[in-house]
């Protein structure tokens, strides 16, 4: 398991910082294609709480985002010492026209200091255009693929209004590693969705292990690339938003969301199955304190990261989440 910070500065040589943006996506389980509402614990604003404003251009937003990190990056000196990856974070970022949403994401790489792409979507949402442009921008550029998977108990899926399949989520796993095995895939992982048990978030981390390995085939097409054997994962704890379905549910008693003793039990568990290919990408969510009802432990964030590294510590696993 490799620390993110790490994995990032083999790939950049230097510290890198993700500036989140919005491309102006939906989804397919919001605009009636696949259902309606979107996931029980998703927003109206989706995962894009803390991004800038949709109507500026992605080279605004940039810029924008640039000065909420422009400390990190200058450094005491004054001296610039990072740079940053343009991550179009809200919603399904690849859920649109695609040629559109390709010049988005060539837009930011044209701006000063963005060393790369990440973009996060639903594993449902990679048409082949969208795909193929992706692998090209990859021949040049450093490109990560959020894929949101959330549990891989099917039922779970269902209850939670995901929409697509564990199926959807092995096809595109499968679909980059041919087309690309240089992308750097990560999969979003909950613990504490409505109904699970521990053994079934823990055979969700097993499934993801199970899939995210490159075979050595893939690895021998592009041997110069220092990351291409690397994966990502992101498991947050399930936090509860005003205006949702998870919400309605919340009030009528029928679900309890995960005390962080539970989840830190959980991670202890987890953790030790993670391979060494393995890059921890975070750990603990961040979710607006203006729209969170429950659980209120996550909005400590110091107190919680100091948690999560004495944690890590314990298992030898120092991390920068």
């Amino acid at each position: 398991m490799q620390t993110l910070s790490a994995f990032y500065e083999s790939v950049f040589g230097c510290k890198t910082y993700k500036i989140s943006l919005d491309a102006g996506c939906t989804c397919p389980n919001r605009d009636g294609t696949k259902g309606s509402g979107g996931c029980i614990f998703c927003s109206q604003n989706g995962s894009g709480d803390f991004v800038a404003a949709k109507n500026l251009s992605i080279k605004d937003q940039l810029e924008q985002g640039k000065k909420l990190v422009e400390a990190k990056v200058r450094g005491r000196s004054g001296e610039r010492r990072g740079k940053y990856i343009a991550y179009f974070q809200n919603f399904s970022s690849t859920y649109g026209d695609a040629k559109v949403l390709l010049a988005k994401y060539r837009e930011a790489l044209e701006c000063d200091e963005v060393a790369g792409l990440a973009v996060a979507t639903r594993p449902d949402c990679l048409g082949a255009d969208i795909l193929q442009g992706l692998v090209e921008i990859a021949q040049t550029h450093f490109v990560q693929i959020e894929l949101g998977l959330q549990t891989s108990n099917e039922s779970t899926g269902r209850s939670i209004n995901r929409c697509y399949t564990n199926q959807d989520y092995i096809d595109a796993v499968t679909r980059i590693h041919i087309a690309a095995p240089q992308i750097h895939i990560v999969t979003h992982l909950i613990f504490g969705l409505p109904g699970e048990t521990e053994e079934d978030m823990l055979n969700s981390v097993k499934f993801v292990i199970r899939h995210a390995e490159l075979d050595s085939a893939s690895i021998n097409q592009a041997p110069d690339l220092r990351w291409n054997d690397k994966w990502g994962v992101k498991i947050t704890s399930l936090y509860i938003l005003k205006n949702t379905r998870l919400a309605s549910i919340y009030e009528a008693g029928e679900y309890q969301p995960l005390t962080k003793e539970i989840y830190f039990s959980l991670l202890q568990k987890a953790l030790p199955l993670l391979p060494e290919s393995c890059v921890v990408h975070r750990l603990t969510g961040d979710p607006p304190k203006s729209l969170l009802i429950a659980p209120a432990w996550p909005t400590d964030k110091k107190r919680v990261l100091n948690d999560l590294l004495t944690l890590l510590k314990s298992h030898n696993k120092i991390l920068l989440l």
